[in-house]
């Protein structure tokens, strides 16, 4: 459309005709399979965002141009969405109030898709930092509630729960004079609404502000939680729903107020006739929630109610606006760039020696579907719900939940309409975990099905299958590898260079996976793996390039030294090398690709030598480059910008692998750098990542070569000593680990400097780190890295045995967390245990021992007979 002339503020912006209709060809255009159409479509986008208006004519199909069929109006808003959430700050004034105001004028569309895309648009514009910045949103949504029309009505509401879920702290926040305050109570008298999808809205929207404990519900607590049991029979299964997600969040956060209603709760929590239930339900049952509800209620509840499952199952099938959302109908499109907003930004996990703890993992692990990453879903949507809770409900149930689900799976996994199709292979995937063992005699006919399925005509069913034959990689790789495994590769390699972005990111995470689990397995097929993988180097937009990346890097981790083989050599590096020169050193692709090739360096071993050192080189300066900028930040905030230290993180610790990857050859490349120097500054950064990565790098540069590190002790161990805060669990682990890696290159000679600097081992002071020392390392699994660490406390020890008095409790502790220490390890302890004894004599040692845990007496008895 052509750029027009700014009209005056009291007319009404109108379309030029010519350019409505090159918009409407675009829109028709952008629903095309074809991918030089698709191309085309991209390009045309691009062009057409340099007008200002161009957003004008975006609205105004979604909102006014009622001839069109409803995707082509929803299309329109979406591609509006993602303008808006690329540069909505730089959208003209005149633009931005015409977006708005055409919202709020046609949230009551007599179509419930448009009123759906309506509200994601809004919650949109809201998130953009524009809740402060649109005074008359809120007053207007809540005016709009009181409308005679039923869509007006649902529309608000519909705009309004998005709001709740996205905006929940900045609701009951003075930054907005806190509009809970009127909002909640409005919310409430809409509870006993004539219309249950305006009910369902109202307690969703209310819902989203009791975990916060929000002031504005605390006040209305009572009449909330009698609203909710009025509605505990609600005909309406997704009000219902509603109501017990409300109770299970509510038992965590208010159960003072809810103990009397028990027996009601746990009536209401079994699923009525034609009803599923909720994520946070199944949670409420599955884990408890500190009381007597989970497993029995939940038993009756499956029991008596033989629909529960058939409706979570049928939950699980992708709706309307999801497909459009993901554009399910878009076969092929390889080839159509990614914009900048599809590529999440990242973070580094920063490198840990394996001084892993015995702790539950708390990841943010993809339990029940593989789009988790796609902002783009209505909201946290039904099929997410669904799929979580039937996870949830399986590792609860484990076997016992198979009779109900089998004949339902049997149905799905094998039915014509694709939809149904591929919710079958996702309640397959979400039930993997729990019921695993009685999958089992099923797995010979269902994965070689599943395999087939890798070849479906549609993109969507292609990439749920990679994702729910990475849950069952555990069970392929223990067969034997003709039978699953070799045609398994085979077909998730052929998805690797589909034609379809989703299936290529969903095969790469699956094949990441499997890697995970075959290890070595896979070392006969590795040529033809690497020619892949490479292959895909070529093929790859910027996004699913990162994800390729992780599986090269998860390759080496796996296969280990077998990769270094010069044929696999020569595949492999030049890609990667060609990759790591395009990229600059601002550049954030290079976290991915810096994590790759550490796990590289580290499988190669000498095998990366002809590599290593201009990547040695740009890791230093990297280095360097990001402490300089940090240091004029400093020095003057008002004028340099902070550094991003991730890029010094990913540097140290590719350079801790090539370390471990190189061992002595690595000496030659430190001699000729300043590396020392700068992992001293590294190791007093403030941010602790940034000194968990310094001291990975210390322990495997005190391997490699040692010589370098050597000279600088005195400087180094008064900051170790510093770093033995459990509070940063991973950074002490790091710090034990250096220590005992210096501790046993220097052997019996020191007299070593730790903690404060003027507290030397010999020195009895409370200050004295080794309690800490000892507490972080008692909480740790047998593994190599703990022998180094415990090495070298006892010779720290031996160094200094009369320091040792006052927190010898705490190395008693250490020593009996061990469950099976070598024998040259056990011997020390016996030697330090007994000249610890001996030197103290026997009725000072009762004493001592008197004050020792049982538990830990028994066994420094049965082990180490003191």
């Amino acid at each position: 459309p052509r750029t027009p002339i700014s009209p005056p503020p009291a007319m009404e912006w109108q379309p030029d005709e010519q350019g409505l209709q090159q918009v409407l060809q675009l829109l028709k255009d952008s629903q095309s399979p074809n991918t030089a159409t698709q191309r085309v479509v991209q390009d045309k986008l691009k062009q057409l965002n340099q007008f200002p208006d161009f957003n004008n004519y975006l609205i105004f199909v979604l909102t006014r141009l009622k001839s069109e069929d409803e995707p082509t109006r929803s299309l329109s808003g979406l591609i509006l969405k993602n303008n808006v959430k690329a540069h909505f700050q730089s959208f003209p004034p005149p633009v931005a109030d015409f977006i708005k105001r055409e919202c709020l004028n046609h949230l009551g569309d007599n179509s419930s898709l448009i009123r759906a895309t309506i509200g994601i648009l809004i919650t949109t514009i809201a998130s953009k930092g524009e809740l402060q910045m649109w005074p008359e949103l809120l007053p207007q949504l809540c005016n709009l509630l009181n409308s005679e029309d039923y869509n007006t009505c649902e529309g608000a509401f519909g705009a309004l729960q998005k709001i709740c879920e996205d905006s929940s702290e900045l609701l009951d926040s003075d930054a907005l004079n806190r509009p809970l305050n009127v909002m909640i109570p409005k919310f409430l008298q809409f509870f006993k609404h004539c219309s249950p999808k305006i009910r369902s809205h109202a307690i969703a929207c209310v819902n989203q502000f009791i975990m916060d404990r929000a002031q504005a519900l605390m006040e209305n607590i009572d009449t909330f939680i009698e609203h909710l049991f009025a509605l505990a029979a609600d005909e309406e299964p997704e009000v219902r729903r509603n109501v017990c997600r409300a109770l299970v969040m509510l038992l965590e956060v208010r159960i003072d107020r809810l103990l009397p209603h028990m027996h009601s709760i746990i009536q209401v929590s079994a699923p009525g006739p034609g009803e599923g239930v909720t994520w946070a339900q199944g949670r409420g049952w599955g884990q408890g929630s500190g009381l007597p509800v989970p497993r029995w209620g939940l038993g009756r509840a499956l029991g008596g109610s033989p629909v529960l499952i058939p409706i979570l199952v049928h939950g699980m099938r992708y709706s309307e606006i999801d497909i459009i959302l993901l554009k399910g109908d878009v076969e092929e499109d390889e080839a159509v760039p990614d914009s900048e907003q599809d590529i999440k930004p990242r973070f580094h996990k920063s490198r840990t020696v394996t001084l892993a703890h015995e702790e539950p993992h708390d990841g943010d692990e993809d339990d029940g579907d593989e789009d988790d990453d796609d902002d783009a879903l209505s909201d946290w949507n039904l099929r997410k719900c669904s799929a979580a809770a039937l996870d949830v409900l399986a590792n609860v149930f484990r076997e016992e939940l198979l009779p109900h689900l089998l004949p339902l799976l049997k149905e799905l996994l094998f039915h014509l309409e694709w939809v149904v199709k591929e919710s079958g292979i996702l309640v397959l995937g979400a039930i993997a975990e729990g019921c695993m063992q009685g999958m089992v005699p099923y797995l010979p006919e269902l994965v070689p099905h599943l395999i087939r399925c890798l070849a479906d005509r549609k993109a969507l069913v292609r990439s749920i299958a990679c994702w729910t034959l990475s849950r069952y990689a555990h069970w392929v790789v223990a067969q034997p590898p003709e039978l699953y495994l070799k045609p398994l590769m085979t077909e998730l390699l052929q998805r690797v260079l589909d034609g379809n972005k989703r299936v290529q990111e969903a095969a790469c995470s699956a094949f990441a996976t499997l890697e995970e689990e075959a290890c070595t397995e896979l070392v006969p097929y590795l040529s033809f793996i690497l020619d892949t993988l490479v292959f895909a180097f070529g093929k790859y937009q910027h996004k699913n390039l990162l994800i390729l990346y992780d599986a090269i890097g998860t390759l080496a981790d796996s296969v280990g030294h077998h990769l270094n083989q010069p044929e696999y050599i020569q595949k492999l590096m030049p890609p990667l090398i060609q990759k790591w020169n395009e990229l600059k050193d601002e550049d954030k692709d290079l976290f991915p690709l810096l994590e790759c090739l550490s796990s590289v360096a580290t499988a190669l071993q000498s095998g990366f030598l002809p590599y290593c050192e201009p990547v040695y080189q740009r890791c230093v300066t990297l280095v360097q480059k990001t402490l300089a900028q940090a240091m004029m930040y400093n020095q003057h905030p008002e004028q340099y910008e902070a550094p991003d230290k991730d890029f010094m993180i990913v540097a140290l610790d590719l350079l801790s692998g090539l370390a471990e990857g190189l061992g002595g050859h690595v000496e030659q490349l430190v001699a000729r750098s300043n590396v020392m120097t700068l992992l001293f500054q590294c190791m007093q950064d403030t941010m602790p990542e940034v000194r968990q990565s310094s001291f990975a790098l210390l322990g495997d540069l005190t391997k490699a070569c040692f010589v370098h590190v050597k000279p600088c002790i005195a400087e180094f161990m008064p900051i170790l000593g510093t770093n033995l805060n459990p509070e940063f669990i991973s950074v002490c682990n790091n710090a034990t680990w250096a220590i005992g890696e210096i501790c046993m290159q220097m052997g019996e000679r020191p007299k070593i400097t730790l903690g404060t600097p003027k507290t030397a081992l010999g020195t009895p002071k409370p200050t004295w780190a080794p309690p800490k020392l000892c507490t972080s390392l008692r909480n740790i699994r047998d593994n190599e890295e703990k022998d180094s660490a415990f090495r070298g406390v006892c010779l720290m020890i031996g160094a200094n045995p009369g320091g040792v008095a006052q927190d010898f409790i705490f190395f008693c502790d250490a020593v009996a967390s061990w469950l099976s220490p070598k024998e040259d390890l056990r011997e020390m302890f016996y030697k330090i245990l007994h000249g610890f004894r001996a030197q103290v004599g026997e009725e000072n040692w009762r004493r001592f021992s008197e004050q020792l845990p049982p538990l830990l007496k028994e066994r420094l008895a049965a082990f180490y007979g003191v």
